[in-house]
């Protein structure tokens, strides 16, 4: 029904009990209020969906593109990470390096590398005994003190296996070692180890 009428229609209109304005126009008033407090009340709705909306993606988190990322075990016998390709796997220290290693370069994805270590998955992330700090899960248990505390090596959560072949046993005089030296750095004539075993009891590489 339109809200507007002619001068003809005048005494139709108040008979109808329409308010006529002067001129012959008239209003429909609590039709036009009745859409108008409709349109508001939609418009609030909207605007409250919007407002949850924002909420539970800030809380919850727009969903992660690096929830399909999958372990695997390098040549090394070391945590790694599958490339895209599902073939290629790659140390995990090697994520988000800087270089591209993976064929199609997935490993430095921004969805994995703008937030590190948040955005890592945690197959790729080791704590230390300062929890503030991590490294890359193949750096655990690798005779180097990555940490700088040797949790890395030492801490009874770490359970390392004791030092390899390849590595001497000893208390290292260097930061860089925790337990085990090289073995390729006895007798060369450097004091390694604080009982100085590297240089008269190690037998070498």
């Amino acid at each position: 029904r339109l809200c507007s009428f002619g001068q003809g229609d005048v005494t139709h209109n108040a008979a109808a009990g329409t308010k006529a304005r002067p001129g012959g126009e008239a209003t429909c008033g609590p039709c036009c209020s009745r859409r108008g407090a409709c349109l508001s009340a939609f418009l609030l709705f909207l605007m409250a969906m919007l407002a949850a909306l924002i909420t539970l993606v800030t809380i919850v988190g727009l969903p992660s593109r690096t929830s399909g990322a999958q372990a695997c075990v390098t040549l090394t016998n070391r945590t790694g990470f599958l490339c895209g390709d599902r073939r290629s796997c790659i140390s995990a220290s090697q994520v988000c390096d800087g270089f591209r290693t993976c064929p199609h370069g997935d490993d430095e994805d921004e969805s994995l590398c703008r937030d590190v270590p948040q955005n890592l998955p945690s197959f790729l992330v080791a704590r230390c005994g300062d929890l503030a700090s991590w490294i890359y899960s193949d750096q655990k248990c690798d005779g180097i003190n990555n940490c700088g505390d040797c949790s890395d090596e030492l801490s009874p959560v770490t359970a390392c296996p004791p030092c390899d072949t390849g590595w001497w046993r000893c208390s290292p005089t260097f930061f860089k070692y925790c337990s085990c030296i090289p073995r390729t750095l006895c007798q060369d004539h450097v004091q390694h180890c604080s009982d100085w075993s590297d240089e008269y009891s190690c037998p070498g590489p």
